[in-house]
């Protein structure tokens, strides 16, 4: 395995807060993306009592080749999944909670109702708490991300994850185009909805990919960004092409900034809910 620059060194998990948040997740039968995608960021996240909840199981339908999320035949879902991820969410005391998914094909609505219901069971339970949602592109279907829209999340995040030009190498299942409709939507349906997006640089993209993939997303009213360096999970995943360095990383925030984006999070360590809380408070 290739070593990494020192500017991508992090932390181990440890502390109370690290080990409260693993044994709630583990005593309810949870998941989070933080654990099933080896995020770099999971001891600084959990340490301070922060985590992604994944719903609709830990099994995707696609195979992207740069995530580390199993892939397969789904399992049938858990139907106390929207209570339970609430009643941890009032547990933890959380401000600021974020859910997303694996992508379920399989399912008539890819899953859209259980954002809903999830959405509406933490909303009852904890009134001040703000919610982010980051969901697939429901193969473009408009009434699946009505669904989500008409909960009223605080932000709705849609990942574009790669360059156009690298699409079909590395999300095959994907559709940049798709992707971007689902965003130009959201803000059609709801102008009021704060919308966010994010990619990974070093999979063979070049800088000016990189701002053509800017500008498409300010196109749609994207108002939220994040850029983080691609790390390769396993040997069987796609190959890192190229390391940026700290100061490319705050050269494309410069840049973003520039074309119109309210927050972005620009950094070898960035992840797309990383530090989400501060675009909002």
């Amino acid at each position: 395995m290739r070593r990494h620059p020192d500017w991508l060194k992090v932390k181990i998990g440890g502390g109370e807060s690290y080990v409260k948040m693993k044994s709630l997740l583990r005593s309810v039968k949870l998941h989070t993306i933080c654990e099933e995608a080896k995020c770099p960021n999971i001891a600084e996240c959990f340490g301070s009592g922060t985590a992604v909840f994944l719903i609709l199981g830990d099994i995707c339908t696609r195979n992207c080749r740069y995530c580390y999320v199993k892939h397969g035949e789904p399992s049938d879902l858990n139907l106390n999944e929207p209570k339970d991820i609430a009643e941890s969410v009032k547990h933890l005391g959380l401000k600021y909670v974020i859910i997303t998914s694996v992508t379920r094909d399989d399912l008539e609505d890819g899953g859209a109702s259980v954002f809903s219901d999830t959405i509406s069971e933490i909303r009852k339970l904890n009134k001040v708490c703000k919610i982010e949602v980051l969901i697939p592109d429901f193969k473009g279907d408009i009434n699946s991300l009505k669904k989500v829209i008409d909960a009223k999340p605080d932000v709705i995040n849609h990942n574009i994850e790669v360059v156009k030009d690298l699409f079909e190498e590395i999300r095959p299942q994907g559709n940049y185009e798709v992707s971007l409709k689902i965003l130009n939507e959201i803000k059609k349906l709801n102008k009021d909805v704060n919308t966010k997006s994010g990619f990974m640089v070093g999979l063979g993209e070049n800088k000016d990919q990189i701002l053509n993939t800017m500008k498409d997303l300010r196109k749609v009213n994207v108002d939220f960004l994040t850029i983080g360096q691609y790390l390769q999970p396993s040997r069987n995943h796609a190959p890192i092409k190229k390391y940026y360095c700290p100061e490319e990383f705050e050269h494309f925030k410069e840049k973003a900034l520039d074309l119109g984006f309210k927050h972005v999070e620009s950094g070898p360590l960035v992840r797309s809910s990383y530090h989400a809380e501060k675009a909002m408070f």
